[in-house]
């Protein structure tokens, strides 16, 4: 190896001579001619000679990736003024010196201390001196010279991803591009076939094929379908050195997809479906599903369903879940199975979205059947009609029967029925309604003016199955008759003024009526026979439902009447007619020249005529300020006379109310003089009040004397006729006493006032023997501990 690249030098050596200093730095192979050059220096002004030089090197080639056991040899530098003593120092500086490229300092050889790569620098600049080594002075201008790598076939081709991934539709034509792979080579495309790259299929034949210069991926079987395969796994091989042997190769892995299109029709796995519903089944009510397979996949697949034909296409629906691409048949109408037990239905399923390439593989739907069989349950009962409107007039008799409904049972069994109303809808009980035959009669009086509609629901019930019922709302409307006579539509404020002339209108009065005659109403306005030449006002009939209060007469006097009624009769027009008379009140008032009321009072009259409202309202201040004066003098001097006599806080008797209290018995004689009783003929004084002052002395009328022989009883009945029909009796009169008690008891005097007196114990059970009323005063006195009780 040595030899090899010092006979490499030898081929490339060359001499290089002094050149003139330029700012360029040209070099030159060829012997330069020693050139004098005088110049002046700065220091001492001595004279400078350019002296002859001479380098000898090559333009150095490394080969990469080197592997020998020595360093790999470059090249040697050289100058003329080596003599070969050991004076001068070679220096090595650029791209890699030292650590790269290493120099002999005393010859001058280059050696590569390491192994290089091409494709990490492909070129180095080096700079070279040559120095004195006793003078340190350079003998040689430093120069640049370049080392090349050559490049070898170290590299494989890599593609540009690890893993591709492509799609194509199916039924795809052969020749249909899939997708284009790269490869790259790091080396070097100028020196040999290195980085010349040829693909080639290691896997996926027979379906695909590659461009072997482009890397394009081709389809390679026509038709290719995705229901049969979908997922393809295809192997490209990039290798250099134009596919050589020998060259270097890398892989990559193609993931192919079929995209799905539509090429395939959709088809039921049967062709007869079965279903049963009961027909009791609401509309909307699903009885089951039916699907058609369609091997394609996303919209390909999307299915619509449709009913086609058959005899019940009218009460049956399909409806398509777009979900799971199911027909779901619903029921649309109500059955009845006494009328229709099966059904049979043409279904069809069509592809939406159908691809105008693959129409000619055949039409995109398929059609089944579908029978359906009604179950019949027990159903309620049903009415003729869905509601029912009866009209009644409202003075039809209690009893009457206003109209009728009718229910059946629908089923084959004909079970009777019976009904009823719900008195929910008619709390008042004003209807009911025969439960055999389901006539409506009225139960109560009817008033159109109160209610003029009833809505009442009637029931129907099968008598064998309680449980079966159904409702039906009932609408009866009240007819209106004529039994309400007009009468005045509000209350009428009507005045005529004191200088009114005769002729004018003073009011307009209108009528209304709580009847609702089909034409409309109609009234009409007269006086009462009695009043119908009145000769103060008249009345005319506008034929519009009002009528004008018209006077007949020149001034109006308040002083001699101030208030007229007017009595007038109101008409219906229908039948039978209804009127009624409403009495029109007429006050005479003051009015100016234009005719607007001013004062309507009679007691104006009396008041000065010249007096204003202000002057007026003050007067009748003050007149109110003076009754209230009056009023509380006389309430602070009537509770003044009241005192009682009695005003020490020390008595008792002010916490101590008693009430009929009888007296302390025939012994008490400070109360009242009950000698008066006991002597009839007795003189008839004056008696009062002694805890209350009269106010005014009456004059006691004075009755004629009695009989000896009268009894008290009698006495006493006697007095209270004469107080009761004497209106001049005073109220305070103490003799005007109507407790009497008759005889005198067996039981003697009961007051406790004398039991102080005794000594000892008294005995009380005398009080059990008179009967069940003393009982309770037995129970209290009769008992030896009664006392300490």
């Amino acid at each position: 190896m040595r030899t090899y690249s010092f006979l490499t030098v030898l081929l490339w050596s060359c001499m290089f001579h002094v050149i003139h200093m330029m700012p360029s730095q040209k070099r030159t192979n060829k012997h330069l001619r020693s050139e004098r050059i005088t110049g002046l220096s700065e220091n001492d002004g001595k004279t400078l000679h350019r002296t002859k030089r001479g380098w000898m090197w090559n333009q150095f080639f490394l080969l990469e990736e080197y592997t020998g056991p020595d360093t790999q040899y470059v090249g040697k530098l050289h100058t003329d003024q080596d003599k070969g003593d050991g004076n001068l120092k070679y220096i090595l500086t650029g791209d890699g010196a030292g650590s790269l490229f290493i120099i002999d300092e005393n010859t001058g050889d280059i050696h590569a201390a390491k192994k290089l790569d091409r494709e990490e620098k492909s070129l180095y600049v080096l700079r070279a001196k040559a120095i004195d080594r006793k003078t340190g002075r350079q003998v040689e201008p430093e120069s640049e010279f370049i080392i090349k790598i050559h490049d070898i076939n170290d590299n494989e081709p890599k593609f540009t991803k690890d893993m591709y991934t492509a799609s194509i539709p199916e039924m795809s034509g052969v020749g249909t591009s899939v997708i284009q792979v790269t490869a790259t080579d790091a080396d070097d495309a100028n020196y040999g076939n290195s980085a010349k790259v040829v693909y080639s299929i290691l896997q996926g034949q027979p379906y695909f094929s590659v461009d072997p210069e482009t890397g394009l991926i081709k389809t390679a079987l026509p038709d290719m379908s995705r229901e049969n395969r979908e997922q393809y796994q295809v192997v490209i091989q990039a290798k250099d050195m134009g596919g050589q042997m020998g060259g270097l190769s890398g892989t990559t892995t193609v993931n192919i997809t079929l995209t799905d299109v539509n090429d395939n029709p959709p088809r039921f796995p049967q062709s007869t479906y079965q279903f049963s519903s009961p027909e009791s089944a609401p509309p909307g009510t699903p009885l089951g599903r039916i699907k058609a397979n369609d091997p394609d996949v996303g919209e390909n697949a999307e299915i619509e369903y449709s009913i086609s034909n058959g005899d019940g296409s009218d009460m049956f629906d399909i409806v398509t879940d777009k979900d799971t691409q199911e027909g779901i048949i619903t029921v649309k109408k109500h059955l009845d199975f006494e009328n229709k037990m099966l059904y049979t239905l043409r279904v069809e399923a069509t592809n939406t979205h159908p691809d105008p390439r693959f129409l000619q593989l055949g039409p995109f739907k398929d059609t089944a059947f579908v029978k359906i069989s009604v179950e019949d349950i027990d159903e309620p009962p049903v009415f003729s009609r869905p509601w029912y409107l009866i009209e009644v007039d409202e003075d039809a008799k209690e009893g009457s029967i206003i109209g009728q409904v009718v229910a059946q049972d629908p089923d084959i069994t004909k079970n009777a029925i019976k009904y009823s109303v719900d008195r929910h809808t008619d709390l008042d009980r004003i209807f009911n309604i025969y439960s055999g035959n389901g006539s409506l009669f009225i139960s109560k009086p009817l008033d159109r003016e109160e209610t003029p509609w009833h809505n009442i629901t009637v029931i129907a019930t099968e008598i064998n199955n309680p449980k079966q019922s159904s409702q039906i709302p009932v609408f009866i409307r009240i007819l209106d008759i004529n039994d309400h006579a007009p009468e005045f539509a509000k209350y009428y404020e009507t005045f005529v003024c004191e200088n009114a002339k005769a002729g004018q209108l003073i009011q307009t009065v209108s009528a209304v009526d709580k009847d609702e005659p089909p034409r409309g109403h109609k009234f009409f306005f007269e006086l009462v026979p009695e009043f119908a030449v009145h000769p103060n006002f008249s009345i005319v009939d506008n034929k519009d439902n009002t009528a004008g209060i018209m006077t007949r007469r020149n001034g109006y006097s308040r002083s001699k009447m101030s208030t007229y009624l007017l009595p007038i009769i109101i008409f219906d027009n229908d039948y039978p007619i209804q009127s009624s008379t409403g009495t029109l009140t007429i006050r005479v008032c003051a009015c100016d020249s234009r005719g607007n009321m001013q004062s309507c009072n009679a007691e104006a009259l009396l008041l000065p005529a010249g007096l204003s409202t202000g002057a007026l309202v003050a007067i009748l201040l003050c007149i109110i300020i003076l009754l209230v004066l009056v009023v509380l003098f006389t309430a602070l001097k009537r509770q003044r006379k009241k005192e009682p006599l009695i005003i020490s806080k020390d008595d008792v008797r002010d916490n101590i109310v008693t009430y009929n209290d009888e007296g302390g018995g025939e012994e008490d004689t400070q109360a009242f003089d009950i000698g008066t009783l006991r002597n009839p003929e007795a003189r008839e004084e004056s008696k009062m009040r002694r805890d209350v002052i009269p106010e005014t002395i009456f004059q006691i009328r004075r009755t004629a004397p009695l009989w000896e022989n009268i009894d008290v009883q009698d006495f006493i009945h006697r007095r209270l006729k004469e107080n009761d029909l004497d209106p001049a009796a005073p109220p305070y009169d103490s003799l005007a006493t109507y407790a009497y008690e008759g005889n005198d008891s067996i039981a003697n005097s009961l007051s406790s006032l004398e039991s102080l007196t005794t000594e000892g114990n008294q005995d009380y059970d005398y009080l059990s023997d008179w009967g069940p009323r003393f009982k309770k005063l037995a129970d209290m006195y009769g008992g030896e501990d009664s006392d300490r009780d």
